[in-house]
């Protein structure tokens, strides 16, 4: 497999930061581009500079900080919102404008003309300044393409470094954005950077299709949030480059802790089935698929979950088989012959259909139960072995 041509620009501490109710400290804000950074993710969008002194503050201090990945803030085509980047000492500006019809018509209220001729304007003054230049189209997705090019060239010629594909509203599908990348990217002179909203809950599929065909800046955010239904999810685009893309270079093992600190700063915590990051994307119950993993973990897991420096978990229920059971058991250190394993089985079953979570204390009691035996002083299975949404009984 021949690797994707691709880069992250994680935005969790800019467009992240507009999900409602959300806002970081600075602590906060720099406690996730050291995070990010020892990912590898080589550009951080840390913030919107002209949105206050204080924003402007956060942005610098993390500039400061001497990370390896670049550090980029927001900026609006106008000269007040490049001079607060300049001031907030970032490597990179992402200038937006919105060229389709319905921005010109209700937001800039000005022809198409005159709204580019200012942004190229801006863009010449960040570059003469020796800032890089990402030169955004927001809104893209509703923007005729051949018109998009020709914006995307006046960019390149005026030395913006990338020009990007917003889909502001989440509105395309993997199949749209394919036919609109396979037009876009042999046209366009310069690396095309794709930034994709989750409101047809395509996000991920649609910067992954784009980066398999040719976008190079790949926009991200960590839980995926950001507004209204947040932007493509960092965790999953990074394991599908390394399993689809063949890219080996980033650090996935710092994941599971940055998304926890994340739902922990934020208070916006992931579905259990949420994949890479929730409680059961590794946890299994089905003794079919224990029996079989136990030979081969490929036969039902497709990620590895020693990628993300994680382990598989084996939960007991109504669907778990003896074989999984006698692992489970062995693992822990109990030790009872074969028809006291039926007997336990058929306990974990009954207690299950009543919706009972089979933590540790409750297979203790089971087993003694089971044996006449106390096994109270036995090993732990941990806390989490049970399933959230069930009852102890």
């Amino acid at each position: 497999m021949k690797p994707w041509h691709v880069e992250i620009c994680d935005v969790t501490l800019r467009d992240g930061e507009q999900t409602p109710g959300v806002s970081f400290t600075p602590e906060e804000k720099k406690d996730i581009a050291t995070r990010l950074d020892a990912v590898g993710v080589e550009i951080i969008e840390a913030g919107f500079p002209i949105v206050s002194v204080h924003e402007k503050e956060m942005v610098r201090d993390i500039s400061r900080l001497g990370l390896s990945a670049k550090i980029c803030g927001l900026s609006r085509a106008c000269r007040e919102d490049v001079d607060a980047a300049l001031d907030a000492e970032v490597d990179m500006i992402g200038l937006f404008i919105a060229p389709s019809d319905l921005h010109l018509k209700y937001k800039h209220k000005k022809p198409r003309e005159v709204v580019v001729a200012n942004a190229i304007e801006e863009l010449d003054y960040a570059v003469d300044h020796g800032l890089i230049v990402r030169f955004g189209a927001e809104d893209a997705s509703r923007t005729d393409p051949d018109i998009l090019v020709e914006i995307y060239k006046q960019a390149a010629e005026h030395k913006a470094s990338y020009v990007t594909y917003a889909d502001t509203t989440g509105c395309l599908t993997p199949l749209e954005v394919a036919t609109v990348m396979k037009d876009i990217v042999p046209r366009t002179p310069i690396p095309i950077a794709i930034h994709a909203h989750n409101d047809l809950g395509c996000a991920t599929a649609n910067t992954l299709i784009a980066a398999e065909l040719g976008a190079f800046q790949l926009h991200t955010t960590v839980n995926g949030l950001g507004e209204r239904a947040g932007n493509a999810r960092l965790e999953e685009v990074l394991v599908s480059l390394v399993l689809k893309g063949g890219i080996t270079r980033y650090d996935l093992t710092e994941i599971p802790a940055l998304s926890e600190q994340v739902q922990k700063y934020t208070g916006i915590y992931m579905p259990i089935t949420k994949p890479v990051v929730g409680a059961n994307a590794f946890a299994h119950e089905s003794g079919i698929h224990i029996a079989a993993i136990l030979e081969n973990p490929e036969t039902y897991e497709f990620i590895p979950p020693e990628l993300l420096g994680l382990e598989r978990r084996f939960i007991l229920g109504k669907h778990t088989g003896k074989r999984a059971l006698v692992h489970i058991l062995t693992t822990f250190g109990y030790h009872i012959t074969d028809d006291q394993v039926t007997q336990v089985l058929e306990l974990i079953k009954d207690r299950s259909e009543d919706k009972c979570s089979i933590n540790q204390q409750v297979l203790r009691e089971i087993i003694s139960q089971v044996t006449g035996e106390d096994v109270i002083n036995g090993n732990t299975l941990g806390e989490d072995s049970g399933c959230p949404g069930r009852h102890v009984c």
